[in-house]
């Protein structure tokens, strides 16, 4: 115990000390890139400083993770990064926060209408009972899922899943390998799959619209589904291997049997009013967020609803009279509040990351020298060199906002086509494996208590080597095929 808390102190004095060392330390050399200096200036230094402080803190859990994100938005104004009134309205105003609500509690909707436990009755008699193979199951169907829904609905929709599978397996949160596996799958899997097409997550769009602005390159769906849908399915193995080989589960077999399994479902019987209701509004929800672009591009704009007002109006259809799926005291309870705090305090430091220059001044160190790399080397690094940056921004579509122009500037000075080195960026914009905070994506399931924070990181390291192999392998095959890979 003591031991224990002299460890805790130890990594709570040794975050602040890395900050310190950092803030006294002299500023370097402004960088010299195209007959541009780019500075790293007082404020930079201190959010780079915070952030790593901030990293340390989260890894090693040594104070509750929101708690961490509540030090953070204060010490912000402490340093004279930003106001605090700048950063309370940059954290908690953004609609982002509207979004995890809504599917916070449509999820809760999921669980206690009872529809997910019939959901996961499913997945199991598809699966079968073997631990192993129910892993890859939450991976597949999170990367098919993924590919035409948000990522964090997916995460969503398969947590409550996932959940129950466990509290009826009864494993111990924290202390199962199959629940870390099961419930990090949840996340992963709907990781992969948001690569696989525009529709898939914010960064891809935004990643298409920037090569048509900037580049003068019109990236159609299919053009970009002919790398990122390959790398989308070679991660599913990939994934799978590293879970397994991180967390080997400790029982072979959930207990349940296929005859069992149909039985219960037998029992089930017809859908009741409550999942009925669920399942409408879930689909409805679902549609919304796939029809409400098309929509908005026939309308010419004049009808457009964001996804997050999409999220957190189907959220309110739950409480509606005549259909009042559950409580509000339920819905309450079932809540992150800690994550949403969380986020809010993820999107405040990326933001402030990129106000004071700190984050351009990251990407030219660790991007500029990687593009005159060979090309399947090239792709790899980049992959890993985003995927670092991208624990500093705490946000795909900041990773992205922030990486993707840089990125067609250098492509232009070395004349190399902008396609096949924004391709790794943009995918690796949205593919967080190795820390919680970096989206919401993984705060889902780890909402649900069973995997820490150091154990997502320990197997995210792998993974993200991984998925670069992934990411490398696709854009060098598959882009040589499609005749746009060149040097």
């Amino acid at each position: 115990m003591m031991r224990s808390f002299g460890l805790k102190i130890g990594f709570f004095l040794a975050a602040f000390l890395c900050m310190t060392i950092i803030m006294l330390l002299p500023s370097p050399e402004p960088l010299q890139r195209a007959g541009e200096q780019i500075p790293l200036v007082w404020q930079a230094k201190a959010t780079l400083a915070l952030l790593i402080a901030a990293i340390i803190l989260w890894i090693t859990e040594v104070i509750p993770f929101s708690v961490t994100a509540l030090l953070i938005m204060l010490l912000i104004p402490v340093f004279g990064i930003e106001p605090f009134k700048e950063v309370i309205r940059t954290g908690f105003g953004n609609p982002i926060i509207a979004f995890f609500i809504g599917v916070l509690i449509l999820s809760s909707a999921f669980s206690r209408s009872g529809f997910g436990n019939r959901l996961s009755y499913l997945i199991l008699f598809v699966t079968g009972s073997k631990t192993k193979m129910v892993i890859l199951g939450f991976l597949i169907a999170g990367t098919l899922l993924s590919m035409w829904i948000t990522d964090m609905a997916v995460a969503a929709i398969l947590m409550p899943l996932g959940a129950a599978l466990l509290r009826k397996t009864g494993v111990k949160p924290l202390e199962s390998n199959f629940g870390k596996a099961l419930m990090i799958s949840c996340a992963w899997g709907p990781l992969f799959g948001g690569i696989a097409t525009p529709a898939g997550c914010g960064p891809n769009p935004l990643a298409i619209g920037f090569l048509r602005e900037l580049a003068k390159i019109d990236i159609t769906f299919l053009q970009w589904m002919a790398l990122g849908l390959p790398a989308a399915l070679l991660m599913i193995p990939a994934g799978w291997l590293v879970l397994i080989f991180f967390f080997p589960p400790e029982i072979e077999r959930i207990p349940f049997e296929r005859p069992e399994i149909r039985h219960r479902l037998a029992e089930m019987g017809r859908l009741q009013v409550k999942e009925r209701w669920t399942l409408v509004i879930f689909l409805l929800t679902i549609a919304g967020w796939l029809l409400t672009p098309c929509v908005a591009s026939l309308t010419g704009g004049t009808i457009a609803m964001p996804m997050q007002a999409i999220a957190l109006g189907g959220a309110v259809l739950l409480f509606f009279p005549g259909i009042e799926v559950l409580s509000w005291k339920e819905a309450q309870a079932d809540v992150d509040w800690g994550g949403i705090v969380l986020i809010c305090a993820g999107i405040a430091i990326g933001m402030a990351v990129y106000h004071t220059g700190a984050a351009r001044w990251l990407s030219w160190v660790f991007l500029g020298p990687l593009v005159q790399l060979p090309g399947v080397v090239r792709v790899f690094v980049i992959v890993a060199g985003v995927s670092v940056l991208h624990l500093a921004f705490s946000s795909n579509t900041v990773t992205g906002t922030i990486i993707i122009p840089l990125l067609i500037a250098l492509a232009a000075d070395l004349h190399i086509n902008p396609w096949l080195i924004c391709a790794p960026a943009a995918f690796s914009s949205s593919l967080a494996f190795i820390l919680v905070t970096e989206t919401p994506t993984n705060v889902i399931p780890y909402s649900a208590g069973y995997f820490a924070i150091r154990d997502m990181a320990r197997a995210g390291i792998a993974m993200t080597l991984a998925a670069a192999l992934c990411v490398g392998f696709s854009i060098h095959v598959f882009g040589r095929l499609g005749g746009i890979y060149g040097m």
